[in-house]
């Protein structure tokens, strides 16, 4: 079982070229956005290769009460309705609850589960009544094989347009490890196309005490390994100054560094799968 998952050109399949979602972590404004949403096209462009603009409105889940979450819902919704009328590219973000799923169905392309949230049921059904594509990332408390619950719920609510993304498993102590058996199970056993994460997969939930930590220098490593075993697409986190980025800075990737990275990728991908 191979399915795919269509938006306009762009097809998402196991089998198929990987899929680059990439983009900041949190919106910080429209003049960063529109930087960043440019120049990631312009990689993409010369590399032949198909983006996904990524960008959260809300990070809902930061380790303090402190942390800077984004722009909110209201304001993002503008700039990603500015963003696809300038650039015509397609938008991912995530969502947090029922009533932000109709909110922001009108304004993105594919609508993003959050790991913590994904056996939500109330919000799975909801995002999947939007008849948009839905990402959803799987927890970092679940084996792969428990996504097949998850899908389920989006299935029998009616969306079979579903991607599965894997960004590492928690064990406490503050890490992340990514068991790339979990990538060809999910795609053996499940059947719907496969992201892989990189960039949340260095990720240290809480390392840094009151806020997450990371290690970016680790994110290509497992990129190039989720590239081995042959995924519908790679995930990465980018942003040109990570150490001044109001979220995540420690596991993006350096965009300046974007095209040496996803070049490698490629080269990967087209082994594996003799194109």
């Amino acid at each position: 079982m191979n399915k795919s998952v269509k938006l306009g050109d762009i097809i998402f399949q196991n089998d198929a070229p990987f899929v680059l979602i990439a983009g900041p972590c949190v919106l910080e404004s429209y003049e960063h956005a529109n930087m960043m949403c440019s120049k990631l096209l312009q990689i993409a462009s010369e590399l032949k290769i198909k983006l996904i603009y990524k960008t959260s409105y809300d990070k809902a889940n930061r380790t303090s009460i402190s942390s800077d979450r984004g722009l909110g819902i209201e304001k993002s919704i503008e700039i990603f309705d500015k963003l696809k009328k300038e650039f015509n590219v397609p938008i991912i973000t995530d969502v947090h609850s029922v009533l932000e799923c109709n909110q922001v169905k009108d304004h993105v392309d594919i609508i993003q589960i959050p790991a913590f949230l994904c056996r939500q049921t109330d919000l799975l059904i909801a995002a999947a009544n939007t008849n948009k594509i839905i990402n959803v990332k799987k927890g970092q408390f679940l084996a792969p094989r428990d996504m097949i619950n998850v899908v389920n719920k989006i299935t029998d609510s009616g969306n079979e347009n579903i991607l599965l993304t894997e960004r590492g498993a928690c064990f406490g102590y503050n890490n992340l490890v990514s068991d790339m058996r979990s990538l060809e199970i999910m795609k053996d056993e499940i059947g719907f196309p496969v992201i892989f994460d990189a960039t949340h997969s260095v990720q240290s939930p809480g390392g840094m005490g009151n806020k997450s930590g990371g290690d970016s220098k680790y994110a290509p490593i497992l990129a190039r390994a989720a590239a081995a075993v042959g995924v519908a697409g790679i995930f990465m986190e980018t942003h040109d100054n990570p150490d001044k980025a109001p979220s995540d800075g420690p596991n993006m990737i350096k965009l300046d560094e974007m095209s040496k990275i996803i070049k490698k990728l490629i080269e990967i991908d087209n082994l594996v799968k003799e194109k």
